[in-house]
């Protein structure tokens, strides 16, 4: 049996070791911290394969694949784990407030028709009739149906406990320094606690990806963007959609609470909360929902977003050393992304050809 050593216990880290268990591998993952602690917990949960991604090609491709497995894979998960990953398919308003962002808006649907998805362009009354409480600024928005949401620590904890369940072992206060290599091939890893042997290494560190020793060439390399997220409480909760600005979101829960993001910062690894982010998230909000300024603040927190010098993942094997794969640099999408990642790096590591082309990706 092949030992699979997994660096980061993240959902892309769980993700991929949950499809190898389930083919024979086995899986250890090394996590400094404790399994989704990172940016796994910090994101918002906003499944946006078509009001998040820019423009078409392959990498929208690939989130759109993935947002499709999301039904059959929160069930199998919580079938499995018994944790609930409160996945909502409560569709998803981009929202412009301004008659430039009203024409960027239709340009997006139409490309998006074109391409035979679903999207429907709303004047202000319509996109009310949705959300009663949007400001009546507004001059319209797309209304994106087969987007959706569910909540990220729920996703890492159901993903953890499946993981654990199939067999998978877990060496928390683990930090990773490097790699070892021997004749063009991976043999493991070498941590602060000496090296661990593997026959195959999969790097799902998030932001810290990219910053181990002796790594081969790699198309890029990783570095954290600090994101903000602010959450306050309604009672009962006024929204039903997830809503989409140029400026940030809004994402309702169902009991309540109500996540309001996000920041954009290069600050290293530097996760702090600033009270100019919190302006700038609030504002923004209040802008496109004003009863929001009534709302309670419950609490605040920031990730690290692990971007990529291109703007695309590390999806793949090295073109350089034989057995050492990636699975990082998803940037704002890696809870969309999870379900895909984890297929592809399990059929990669399986020797087979994935279902959906991944050569924009390879590392």
């Amino acid at each position: 049996m092949d030992n699979i050593c997994i660096v980061g216990a993240g959902v892309m880290g769980t993700a991929v070791a949950h499809r190898l268990l389930q083919r024979g591998f086995s899986v250890t993952l090394l996590e400094k911290a404790l399994p989704g602690a990172e940016s796994s917990a910090a994101a918002a949960g906003i499944l946006g394969a078509q009001s998040e991604v820019s423009g078409a090609g392959a990498f929208f491709e690939l989130c759109l694949a993935s947002r499709a497995m999301f039904v059959d894979y929160v069930r199998e998960l919580e079938e499995v784990s018994g944790v609930c990953c409160d996945f909502e398919g409560s569709g998803v308003l981009e929202v412009a407030l301004t008659p430039a962002e009203g024409r960027l808006a239709v340009g997006r649907a139409q490309w998006m028709m074109e391409r035979g998805l679903k999207v429907e362009v709303l004047d202000r009354d319509a996109a009310k009739r949705l959300e009663p409480t949007l400001t009546d600024r507004m001059v319209g928005a797309n209304y994106y149906p087969e987007d959706c949401q569910l909540d990220p620590m729920r996703l890492a904890s159901a993903l953890a406990a499946t993981v654990s369940r199939l067999g998978g072992r877990f060496q928390t206060g683990t930090q990773v320094q490097g790699i070892e290599t021997h004749q063009g091939k991976v043999t493991g890893v070498r941590t602060t606690s000496g090296v661990i042997h593997a026959d195959a290494v999969v790097i799902a560190g998030g932001a810290w990806s990219t910053g181990l020793s002796n790594l081969p060439a790699i198309r890029t390399t990783i570095k954290p963007m600090s994101g903000q997220i602010v959450q306050v409480q309604t009672r009962p909760s006024t929204l039903r959609h997830v809503l989409y600005g140029y400026q940030g979101y809004i994402v309702p829960r169902r009991d309540g609470r109500v996540l309001l993001g996000s920041t954009l910062e290069e600050r290293g690894f530097d996760k702090a909360v600033t009270l100019d982010g919190i302006h700038r998230i609030t504002g923004m909000a209040r802008e496109m929902v004003p009863t929001l300024g009534e709302a309670r603040l419950a609490t605040t927190w920031s990730g690290l977003r692990p971007a990529s010098g291109d703007g695309l993942p590390l999806l793949g094997e090295s073109r350089h050393l034989q057995g050492l794969f990636f699975a990082t640099g998803h940037y704002r999408n890696g809870i969309l992304l999870t379900p895909i990642t984890g297929l592809v790096i399990a059929d990669l590591v399986e020797k087979k050809t994935p279902a959906i082309a991944i050569d924009a990706f390879l590392p």
